[in-house]
């Protein structure tokens, strides 16, 4: 195929082909439920192994957190496979989210781990001091302080599960193909024009979610 200059018809045939608007409002819907549910998990976690004092599990609470950050993918994939078929679960969407939320936890706990434990704790000690409550104090001080960390966190977490093909293809049913999924499914017939375009759409999707996130914390500093 020889260039011939700039043209916007590819990007408008991706906006009429309903395929890869199915495999796009997949992979939004799969990205907008597991990456809260992973961040909302890994806020507690970090708070139970971080503030929480010592217990006898909080080591190994802390590594089988992390565990799938040190294990190849398709480990992790061709296990969630084999734990949805033990249970005799139809594999669909649901089983993707399920899947990403539980992928995307330690990818969100690492950066709001790291928050907490920078915070100073004297802080939270000190509005206790002025008579505000657990709770209060929490709300008011160790919340605000955390939030970078928790936005980070879910960025991360949605850019991990907006992204990810091999868990997906593994786990995914029919008529739960995500963007990532699909494009693989092109490819293997060859690059063409609308390949690129929808990886440019994807990357430009990327881009706009790491600006929002840096125009925020730069909010949250001045």
């Amino acid at each position: 195929m020889i260039w011939t200059g700039f043209s916007f018809r590819w990007y408008a045939k991706l906006f009429s082909n309903d395929n890869i608007q199915n495999a796009a409002l997949n992979s939004l819907i799969v990205a907008f439920a597991a990456a809260p549910m992973a961040t909302i998990i890994a806020t507690f976690s970090a708070l139970v192994l971080v503030r929480g004092g010592d217990f006898r599990a909080k080591e190994l609470s802390n590594g089988l957190i992390t565990l799938p950050l040190m294990v190849p993918e398709i480990v992790t994939a061709v296990a969630t496979l084999i734990f949805f078929a033990t249970l005799g679960i139809n594999l669909g969407l649901i089983n993707v989210i399920i899947a990403h939320t539980v992928f995307c936890i330690p990818f969100a706990y690492m950066p709001i781990k790291a928050a907490l434990e920078a915070m100073d704790p004297n802080l939270e000690l000190a509005g206790r001091d002025l008579y505000s409550n657990k709770t209060s104090a929490f709300r008011t001080i160790t919340l605000p302080l955390l939030t970078p960390g928790i936005l980070s966190g879910f960025m991360l977490a949605f850019v991990i599960s907006i992204d990810d093909f091999i868990i997906t293809l593994m786990v995914a049913g029919g008529g739960a193909t995500t963007l990532p999924v699909y494009i693989y499914s092109m490819v293997k017939m060859g690059v063409s024009p609308e390949v690129n375009a929808v990886s440019s759409l994807m990357l430009a999707f990327s881009v706009l979610i790491v600006t929002f996130y840096w125009l925020f914390n730069k909010k949250i500093k001045y």
